[in-house]
């Protein structure tokens, strides 16, 4: 039996009318009858503070060859006056005016290389001071490093040489890494990079008028051009000039010697790709008219071969202003997309181009063709291959190609080889499955650098094998493994596997035939660590020795738990208890923490999605602090949403959610570890979304914590998270599945988190403005706080300390300690 709340019947139509009438404006402070205003950044318990404040383990970078490793070592979070520092949201960027760069980046402050066979170590001399290092990237002949420094006015280009261990500074402060992706790339000779300059001759940062000039109008002439909820697009004309201010590029070949030639005329360049042989660019040129509707990447742009002077050799494609993509999850933009070169031979271009007008909604046998066009760039292309789903990409060996596609609506994808030298030739399909299948997922292919420094399949010709890295799913947990799967017969077979009682996953194959791989090993106990292991005779040689990065989590008891809906879905979680805890001990309060997610097939949703094995790691949006305070954490609870055949799984929303709730509770109180009266739910973005309807909807909770979530449906009218329809389309599942809509219903205690410049799509600051409105209006308790400059994950330590204490109060006062009734 699922525990519901009464409600009385009401008008959806009318409710409807008022919520699409609701607007608001900026988040404002909590001031509205509300305690505790300005009440400083707060310290939650320092056995939880210490966790954030605990040094990082570095990250890992291995060259291609397997024979060197890069650990990268990163400070710890960023302050707030870091984190608030100016930014200019551009056409759905975010830019630090200051450098030219993205803001808010990740960098790291110091490097260390480590020999793989023997574990030496040696720092990487002469980096710059209050380093601030990012687009780390190995040359193709992996003998030096590239990569950039940010400093207080702008961006500049290091190299690293791997011989000397010595750093030297290639520019000053004027490289243009406004756009994603990285700013430069190696040619293939290893001693030259092409760089994205800001362009010396833009002139002044344009002024904001004192007054304006005139009304900012948009139109439309009666053509559909439905668009989801984005954030920060374009506003007016200012807007304008400030993206062409950012964003205008001089391309240059820069030389380890720091000698420098520009490439053409400078634009707004969306993106640039070298040929494999160094001799051609592929340059795509943002073009106006620029859109207040959508964000940079739909805006017009165009394609071009240069040669290494910059002088235009082809032009490929215009493409217009993307407003009318159909709102469907495989719709794409009409025309050529995706344009790449190949990386096995000196200069040859591919690409798709959509058969159906890039509608998903409309029937078609062909969905995508794949075209080739090799230098001088003057034949007709070449049709390589015809898809059924929409193409995702293409994986190249040496002079062999497998197609990967994709099709939301029955969640199957396919992999198809193709041989590049004989176009007209039909491929031969190696794989075709559902991606909802945890335990047939065959894993990813395993690539090498070919002579141009390319990635490409690693391959055994003469027995036709690729070899694949797989998460290894199966009923006891994720056991990963390496396998050789052969073309021809389309079987793979297993090389090594992961045993218990450790997860070790493989990483790299760096020898075939001394079946040498790198794996990423951890326990329970053990954190992760990087292993040479030889998969023959099983020998393991450790290369890394991090220690446990979070003391204060050892001993934590850990166990995966599998459990039934009512509907007879299988469930999984994952059930933390503090070390101290024993069997007949009083049963504890509960945090439970979830992610909802959909599903077309029951089966699959009932599939376990994670190792017992794995290390119990912990980062800023965890739950797990919580373990250490004498909670129960119940973590990765399944929440599946399954809608089979022509159902949609969002049209019994609620009723799932509720029954997948139930089950976790059950469970853990049949254990008699837990407290049913002291249980609160938790979610971040569309888990938050989740607690708001799990509070509105059952009585199973003590209280409920929602971090960044959207609340009003209405204001996503074309779609969220995995529902395709829009609202117009499905009225009564966007009123019913929004917690705003029952806020009169919400009796427990809610606490809403939020960061005030939150850029995810659908997370308006808004959402959780006007849902605690609604809920103060109906005299809920609740509690609503914006953390100032964060976006929709936090960065600065203050905001991250906060949040943790605001949470921890939250629990203490509702959960833990609440009042017996």
């Amino acid at each position: 039996m699922i525990i519901t709340k009464n409600r009385s019947a009401k008008c959806v139509g009318a409710h409807l009318l008022c919520l699409l009438l609701l607007g608001g404006s900026a988040p404002a402070a909590l001031a509205q009858g509300g305690q505790d205003v300005n009440v400083g950044y707060q310290r939650p318990p320092e056995t939880i503070a210490a966790i954030i404040e605990a040094p990082n383990t570095p990250s890992v970078s291995i060259s291609g060859k397997g024979d060197w490793m890069l650990l990268l070592e990163s400070p710890g979070y960023p302050s707030i006056e870091e984190v608030s520092a100016p930014e200019s949201r551009l056409a759905g960027m975010r830019i630090n005016p200051a450098t030219n760069g993205q803001s808010r980046g990740y960098y790291y402050n110091a490097l260390t290389l480590k020999k793989v066979s023997n574990g030496e170590e040696f720092q990487i001399k002469g980096l710059p001071q209050n380093a601030k290092l990012s687009n780390i990237t190995w040359s193709p002949d992996e003998k030096t490093i590239a990569f950039t420094n940010t400093i207080a006015n702008g961006i500049e280009l290091w190299m690293a040489d791997l011989g000397t261990r010595q750093a030297k500074k290639l520019t000053e402060a004027v490289v243009n890494d406004a756009y994603s992706g990285s700013p430069f790339e190696w040619l293939a000779d290893s001693k030259t990079l092409a760089v994205k300059f800001v362009d010396e001759k833009r002139g002044e940062m344009p002024k904001m008028p004192t007054a304006p000039a005139g009304p900012t109008v948009q139109q439309n002439m009666g053509k559909v051009k439905p668009s989801r909820t984005y954030q920060d697009l374009l506003k007016n004309r200012y807007d304008e000039q400030l993206f062409d201010y950012y964003m205008q590029t001089q391309l240059k070949l820069v030389t380890l010697d720091g000698q420098q030639q520009p490439i053409g005329e400078a634009g707004i360049i969306k993106s640039f790709d070298t040929s494999p042989d160094g001799q051609y660019l592929l340059v795509e040129t943002i073009q106006k008219p620029y859109s207040y509707l959508v964000p940079h990447y739909y805006f017009p742009y165009k394609v071009e071969v240069w040669n290494r002077n910059g002088q235009k050799i082809k032009e490929l494609a215009q493409l217009p202003l993307a407003e009318d993509i159909p709102i469907a999850f495989d719709a794409v933009a009409k025309g050529p997309r995706g344009y790449n070169w190949r990386p096995d031979v000196p200069a040859t271009l591919y690409w798709a181009e959509a058969q159906d007008e890039g509608d998903a909604n409309k029937e078609a046998a062909i969905r995508d063709n794949v075209y080739m066009l090799a230098a001088p760039f003057t034949a007709k292309p070449a049709k390589l291959a015809s898809t059924k789903y929409r193409y995702r990409g293409m994986s190249w060996g040496d002079n062999m190609a497998i197609v990967n596609e994709r099709w939301w609506k029955n969640r199957m994808e396919r992999s198809t080889l193709v041989d590049p030298s004989k176009p007209s030739k039909a491929g031969v399909v190696l794989i075709e499955r559902s991606y909802e299948d945890n335990y047939t997922d065959p894993g990813s292919p395993v690539f090498t650098k070919n002579k141009y420094g390319r990635r490409v399949l690693l391959t055994d010709k003469k027995k036709q094998n690729i070899y694949m890295i797989s998460e290894g799913g199966s009923p006891e947990g994720n056991r990963p493994y390496v396998s050789e799967f052969n073309l021809k017969s389309k079987k793979a077979d297993i090389l090594w596997r992961s045993e218990a009682p450790y997860y070790e996953r493989p990483v790299d194959i760096i020898d075939l035939n001394s079946k040498k791989i790198i794996t990423r090993r951890e326990s329970e106990n053990d954190p992760p660590n990087y292993f040479v292991r030889d998969m023959d005779d099983k020998q393991l040689t450790q290369i890394t020795k991090f220690p446990h990065p979070n003391p204060q989590l050892e001993g934590v008891q850990k166990q995966m738990l599998q459990y039934k809906r009512e509907d007879g879905v299988n469930l999984t979680a994952v059930l933390y208890l503090p070390k101290d805890f024993k069997k007949g001990d009083a049963p504890l309060p509960m945090l439970l923490w979830a992610y909802p997610r959909e599903f077309k097939n029951a089966a699959a949703a009932g599939q376990v999605k994670s190792s017992p094995y794995e290390f119990t790691r912990i980062s800023w949006g965890s739950p797990l602090f919580w373990v250490t305070q004498g909670y129960a954490i119940l973590d990765r609870t399944d929440i599946p949403i399954v809608g089979e055949g022509d159902a949609q799984p969002n049209d019994t929303y609620v009723k799932q959610l509720v029954s997948s709730a139930k089950a976790a509770i059950d469970e853990v109180v049949k254990m008699g570890v837990v407290d049913p009266k002291r249980v609160a739910v938790g979610g971040h973005s569309y888990g938050a979304f989740m607690t708001g309807n799990l509070l509105a909807h059952s009585d199973l909770f003590a209280a409920g914590i929602a971090r960044s979530g959207a609340y009003n449906r209405t204001l996503t009218p074309f779609g969220f998270q995995a529902e395709e329809r829009t609202y117009w389309d499905a009225p009564e599942v966007y009123f019913q599945m929004s917690p705003f809509s029952f806020a009169d219903k919400v009796n427990e205690p809610i606490l809403l988190i939020h960061g005030e410049a939150d850029n995810n799509s659908g997370t308006f600051p808004i959402q959780s403005e006007r849902f605690y409105n609604a809920l103060k209006g109906h005299g809920a308790t609740a509690r609503l706080v914006f953390l100032p400059a964060e976006s929709h994950g936090y960065r600065a330590k203050e905001s991250v300390l906060h949040m943790l204490w605001e949470m921890d109060q939250w629990l203490e006062k509702y959960v833990k300690n609440r009042p017996v009734q």
